[in-house]
């Protein structure tokens, strides 16, 4: 039995409630992080807690916590379900919507208290810095059809799970999301790098792309070993024709992606760029 948090008081995550007319579940008014943890310890907490702050600032939702609150709820979390989840990556869901108000209407309504929600799980081993040995993803690609404000980490996620549910259908573990100008945005539910000719790039930060928080450590870790990543636009004939492929996010880290609609990517293995930037990533993902 896992523990949750909820509006301050841990509980069984089973017994946990809100009400149906909560403004997050009525209409996925809120803001959400996922923090991995790694050995009790957290990856990127101050980037995560800024673009928590960020999300609700766009919101005109009033952060409950101060940034040592976070961090103490995180940390408690984890050594509340270390024991039951018995894996030493976990990681931390946090969510904050709006509150709870009593009639069902579009505009903000004034004075409400923020509900504030957390739990821990057990996530996937980080990726093994081998090449061999390392789990690797293929993927689809398809047409970017969700919101203009992708920027913001909201709760509102239909269009980023019909279009993971698209990539499952047509075989593939994500699916790479492309604008209509054919430039690459970002996969379901991850950041997406290119590797072409030796050159590592990752398209620019907007309203189409959520700032990813191992998107930021990678490109700073990877500086932080003289090895340049360019934010520029990756166009799907770059894609196509890349030499390699990453997925980045919290639960991901670096993972290499070895085809893409069934056409391999480069030799269709995990690449020597690619073990260049996991293993920098690995160096400075505690410090950053």
């Amino acid at each position: 039995m896992t523990i949750a948090f909820l509006n301050d008081q841990f509980l069984p995550l089973e017994e946990a409630r809100i009400s149906p007319m909560d403004r997050g579940f009525l209409f996925g008014d809120g803001i959400y992080e996922v923090i991995p943890t790694l050995h009790g310890k957290a990856v990127g907490m101050n980037a995560h807690l800024d673009r928590l702050q960020n999300g609700l600032d766009e919101l005109a939702i009033t952060n409950p916590k101060t940034k040592a609150q976070w961090t103490e709820l995180v940390s408690e979390l984890v050594t509340k379900n270390t024991q039951a989840l018995n894996s030493a990556s976990v990681g931390v869901y946090i969510q904050v919507s709006r509150g709870t108000e009593m009639k069902r209407a579009h505009g903000y309504p004034d004075n409400i208290t923020p509900t504030v929600f957390a739990f821990a799980f057990a996530t996937a081993a980080p990726p093994v810095p081998d090449k061999a040995a390392v789990v690797t993803f293929d993927v689809a690609s398809g047409e970017d059809k969700r919101w203009q404000r992708c920027n913001i980490k909201s709760t509102s996620l239909l269009g980023n799970v019909m279009h993971y549910q698209q990539g499952r259908q047509a075989g593939k573990q994500e699916i790479i999301l492309l604008n209509s100008r054919r430039e690459v945005t970002e996969a379901s539910s991850c950041n997406v790098f290119v590797v072409k000719e030796g050159i590592i790039m990752t398209p620019p930060l907007d309203h189409q792309i959520l700032p990813g928080i191992t998107r930021k450590l990678v490109i700073e870790s990877l500086a932080a070993e003289g090895v340049e990543v360019q934010e520029v636009p990756v166009t799907a004939e770059v894609l196509f024709s890349a030499d390699e492929v990453w997925l980045t996010s919290s639960s991901k880290e670096i993972s290499p992606v070895t085809s893409v609609d069934d056409k391999p990517v480069g030799n269709g293995q995990a690449g020597d760029v690619w073990l260049k930037a996991i293993t920098a990533f690995n160096k400075h993902k505690f410090t950053l």
